[in-house]
């Protein structure tokens, strides 16, 4: 059976996930997770990606990366996987594969759902019942986008940078987005578009992609944000 394609386009951002096998735990320790982290970092900054969001669960991690040059996704989530799997095998004495295949990943319409995928993202901890609140959990870029917490792995997505004029508008900007729960229909849509490797976005930014790539790549129709506050209706179990 030929390989779905994925779809990236320089410049577009992308929603990437990368699952452990058979979603085994990929992180056993704090350590994991520092290195994973570190090792991104050089490797998006090696290859040309930019990260805006990341949130990285015990048996999987998701990535908001916007490709700065041809290949660059790729190119940066094979030298992390390789790098951080040798790793794993030689701290714990395994051997074998650590993650579930190739990554999966969609193109993300910026100006009206960036900020939505975002938030889906910082959320996968509340969805999974690990936290009550984004802020609770450690291994998110929601501290940063949030409230200006320290973070060199970060650069804000022009989307982020529209919301206010100083750093603390934006980051009481995207507090308050976080006051209302995604849609659960929205949340199914971002979610299916992973893993299909259709877009999230309008049927304009479904063409428009589809004319850069020239060749259809299928429907996408994400919903729209629900307007209950978060934990009453944001309760999926966490993807």
């Amino acid at each position: 059976m030929p390989r779905k394609q994925r779809h990236y386009v320089t410049g577009i951002s992308a929603h990437v996930i990368q699952r452990g096998n058979n979603r085994q735990p990929c992180f056993f320790a704090e350590e994991n997770y520092h290195l994973y982290l570190e090792w991104l970092g050089e490797a998006a900054a090696r290859y040309g990606c930019e990260i805006h969001a990341y949130v990285l669960m015990t048996n999987h991690v998701h990535l908001l990366l916007t490709p700065l040059v041809e290949g660059a996704i790729s190119k940066t989530l094979q030298s992390l996987g390789r790098r951080y799997v040798r790793y794993i095998n030689t701290r714990y004495g395994r051997t074998g594969t650590l993650w579930e295949g190739r990554h999966k990943g969609s193109l993300v319409q910026s100006e009206r759902y960036l900020l939505v995928c975002s938030r889906y993202i910082e959320l996968n901890p509340v969805r999974a019942g690990l936290v009550n609140h984004p802020a609770q959990y450690p291994w998110s870029s929601y501290r940063h986008n949030a409230y200006g917490e320290a973070n060199t792995l970060l650069r804000p997505h022009p989307q982020y940078l529209r919301m206010g004029s100083t750093s603390a508008a934006r980051c009481a900007a995207y507090q308050a987005l976080f006051s209302i729960a995604l849609d659960s229909g929205l949340i199914a849509a971002i979610r299916n578009a992973a893993g299909s490797g259709f877009p999230v976005g309008n049927q304009r930014f479904m063409h428009e992609i589809e004319s850069v790539l020239g060749r259809c790549i299928g429907p996408g129709k994400p919903g729209r944000p629900g307007k209950t506050a978060i934990g009453k209706s944001d309760t999926d179990p966490g993807f």
